[in-house]
């Protein structure tokens, strides 16, 4: 889901959530874009678009994009910036 009017910490609050920041013209996140699709049967996604919340990558220190930051019960396990393939995505949840 691409987030809109709904607040963030509403969203990652309970169980684990991955939270994609991203941009529509960087390209490395469209290729995450594809790779989060294949996941999210099993993992609830929810993406920030930097450009339209630039207050929420300020807030998560969004530097780079893309920028995954996966949540278990409204606290951060894992974040990674740069393209993460679906595999590693996968293991990290299994790990949380």
């Amino acid at each position: 889901m691409i987030l809109k009017n709904e607040k963030l910490e509403d969203l990652v609050k309970e169980g684990v959530v991955l939270v994609d920041f991203f941009a529509t013209w960087c390209g490395p996140c469209k290729m995450q874009s594809a790779v989060l699709e294949q996941l999210e049967d099993s993992l609830k996604v929810v993406k920030v678009d930097i450009d339209e919340h630039e207050d929420l990558a300020r807030q998560f220190g969004v530097m780079s994009i893309p920028t995954l930051v996966l949540f278990q019960d409204g606290k951060i396990v894992h974040k990674n910036v740069g393209f993460t393939p679906a595999e590693v995505i996968t293991s990290w949840v299994e790990n949380s």
